[in-house]
């Protein structure tokens, strides 16, 4: 099977940890390993991976130049495209004995300019602050902040993702049995200009969203959304909540889920499912046991 492989951001970076090289990398050898279990097991691997506290750390440094000086987040998508993805690519070739290529692949995502997620930003990118300095940090940055859970962020535009212009070279590189990591962060965002160039515009396409894109344009067999929560549940915070082990694409969207966290992986999932692929939501660790329906919850296509 072809799987596409969606790495949360605690694949990367857990809540409360410092946004360092070495803590990143002890991460990155623990999702290698599940990852691996996947090739072995005989399956095709795309592996996709979220930036925003990268992306919001390259933003933070950026403050410090002049206005004119500073990079634009899609360029600042790229460098974290190009970070991470070596990364991953690195510990994953390491615990694979180096016995399959991986490449990772710098992605462009066309979105539209007139998406109204240009006009009400909800993306988060970067640390977390207590609400006095995200206040103080946005007065001076000209940032737009929201609330994330006892905590504040920066929130920049999300617009949804409409077309994978590299996907021809994702598909040659697949034809070679390569490991491929791209699309990272959502992918870097750009327009397609009227003389058919392209151009990159400031937002952060949502990571999960992406993938689904991904998953269907490449047709894959089965798209897996691996974080730190084992599956979707019923009543979720409440004393009754109970996991989901598989829904079809219509009870996937009548749940009410949380929208900073499980509701854009849910909906992610359904989008794919829709196209005739399996998805799955749960546990990085257990990624092999999602695929195989033995752990998490799997969307199923059809009815």
């Amino acid at each position: 099977m072809l799987v596409v492989a969606a790495l949360g951001g605690n694949a990367l970076l857990k809540r409360g940890e410092p946004l360092t090289a070495s803590a990143q990398r002890s991460n990155v050898k623990v999702a290698a390993k599940s990852l691996a279990k996947i090739v072995r097991a005989g399956h095709k691997l795309v592996v996709t991976h979220g930036n925003g506290p990268q992306v919001g750390l390259l933003a933070l440094q950026g403050a410090a130049y002049k206005p004119d000086e500073a990079y634009p987040l899609d360029v600042l998508g790229a460098e974290t495209e190009g970070m991470i993805g070596y990364m991953i690519e690195q510990e994953l070739e390491n615990e694979l004995g180096h016995d399959r290529p991986v490449a990772t692949l710098l992605t462009q995502v066309v979105v539209d300019p007139a998406d109204p997620a240009f006009s009400h930003p909800t993306k988060f990118v970067g640390p977390v602050y207590d609400q006095a300095e995200a206040e103080s940090r946005a007065a001076a940055a000209g940032w737009r902040i929201a609330q994330d859970g006892d905590k504040w962020r920066r929130v920049v535009p999300s617009p949804k993702p409409l077309d994978i212009p590299d996907l021809r070279v994702l598909q040659l590189l697949l034809a070679q049995n390569v490991i491929v990591v791209c699309t990272g962060g959502g992918g870097i965002p750009v327009l397609r200009r009227e003389d058919g160039g392209m151009i990159g515009v400031e937002a952060v396409i949502d990571k999960d969203a992406a993938s689904a894109l991904l998953a269907s344009q490449l047709g894959a067999d089965a798209l897996l959304l691996l974080t730190d929560v084992e599956s979707v549940f019923r009543g979720f915070g409440t004393d009754k909540q109970t996991p989901v082990s598989t829904l079809t694409v219509a009870e996937g969207r009548g749940l009410d889920m949380p929208a900073g966290s499980m509701g854009p992986k849910l909906s992610a999932a359904c989008d794919f499912s829709e196209s005739g692929g399996v998805s799955g939501i749960g546990r990085l660790s257990d990624a092999l046991a999602i695929l195989d329906g033995t752990a998490g919850t799997r969307v199923m296509p059809g009815t």
